[in-house]
């Protein structure tokens, strides 16, 4: 994911690679990579591991495409966290 170190240095988009833009809870305004991820899953969503989220270190966030799997993949919005 971009965005998440607190310094900044090196992040940004890379040139010829897919991202997501991670919309509300504890990641939002991350870019996460999708390169080369099958489109099945970029439709599905992602769990995705967050020291930030309301179950702490190990706890995940719960992101799935705007539109609910079918509408905008290039954003992803929090649907809450899981343990």
């Amino acid at each position: 994911m971009y965005g998440d170190e607190p310094d900044g240095q090196g992040q940004g988009p890379e040139e010829g690679r897919a991202y997501v833009e991670l919309v509300g809870g504890p990641l939002d305004g991350l870019l996460l990579d999708v390169t080369g991820w099958p489109p099945q899953e970029v439709v599905d969503g992602a769990l995705l591991m967050s020291d930030h989220g309301r179950f702490g270190p190990g706890g995940r966030s719960d992101y799935e495409p705007a539109g609910g799997g079918c509408g905008d993949v290039g954003r992803f919005v929090w649907r809450g966290d899981v343990p």
